[in-house]
């Protein structure tokens, strides 16, 4: 585009290019505070690498119980994560695109097991799934199915501590994606659920898959409510960090070698997927 300048001759004028960030120097005031705060957060996690004793550590991986812990916490923690994204992401989409009586009050209980103590999450489901609570003398009188202390128990336990995560992951995934999509499908002829399936939830992949890696990572960590709702049988409830648990009672470095599998495993499964999903261009 030209334009005349003060004499008249015509001007080219060029739209101005956004401006790339450019590194700052960091005020000293940010910066102490910020390495403090990396380092409470990295000093532990170097505890565990330090203090661990590799010498005996294939021996101690070795021993009965540990690969078993392990893999009943990948499967209760896979398990878990299944249901909340089954349940989760029809909730999220309810919470951000429908507008009903009470929508603020919901989203506030869907967040509560976010600041619930796990513990009392875990007594909240005995009294409503334990063999007199309120759903649980039902299926088991009906059905003969009974949860609390039980692998479906963990499963239980774990996607009622971790659902939060995932779903405020999704709804904000939901209220920043881009509509316009959405409604041209709709124009064109598609329905609700072609729409839903086909637009939107490729929209949202990135939310949905920040929300699982977090509702996962959640799970895989739960202690409280298991512990409380599931107890600590090895080979049917017995998660890795109820192993820990139990270990750091007797045998210190037992525990803190299953923390630090526990820790090697919660730190490569977030870092691919971060890679294969989570990474911005």
């Amino acid at each position: 585009m030209t334009l005349p300048d003060q004499q008249g001759d015509p001007v080219r004028t060029t739209a101005a290019s956004p401006r790339r960030h450019q590194p700052q120097r960091v005020p000293v005031a940010l910066l102490l505070p910020a390495v403090a705060g990396l380092l409470f957060l990295v000093l532990p996690l170097a505890g565990l690498v330090i203090r661990a004793p590799w010498s005996t550590l294939p021996q101690r991986l070795a021993q009965p119980g540990v690969l078993t812990a392990l893999r009943l916490s990948l499967q209760t923690a896979t398990a878990a994560t299944l249901v909340c994204l089954a349940l989760g992401v029809p909730l999220a989409w309810l919470l951000a695109r429908t507008d009903f009586p009470g929508r603020r009050l919901v989203r506030a209980l869907v967040t509560v097991p976010l600041v619930l103590p796990p513990v009392v999450g875990g007594v909240a489901l005995l009294l409503v799934f334990g063999r007199s609570g309120l759903v649980g003398g039902w299926l088991d009188a009906t059905f003969g199915v009974t949860l609390p202390f039980t692998t479906a128990g963990v499963v239980a336990a774990e996607a009622f501590v971790a659902m939060p995560f995932l779903v405020i992951a999704v709804e904000g995934a939901l209220r920043g994606a881009d509509t316009r999509y959405e409604e041209a499908a709709a124009t064109l002829g598609a329905g609700r659920w072609a729409i839903f399936t086909h637009v939107t939830l490729p929209l949202v992949a990135p939310g949905i898959a920040a929300g699982t890696v977090l509702c996962w990572a959640r799970a895989l960590g739960e202690f409280g409510a298991t512990i409380t709702f599931a107890g600590n049988y090895p080979g049917r409830t017995q998660t890795m960090p109820l192993a820990v648990y139990l270990a750091l009672e007797t045998d210190l470095d037992m525990a803190i070698v299953l923390s630090l599998v526990l820790l090697t495993v919660s730190v490569a499964i977030l870092v691919a997927l971060r890679d294969r999903w989570l990474t911005s261009p």
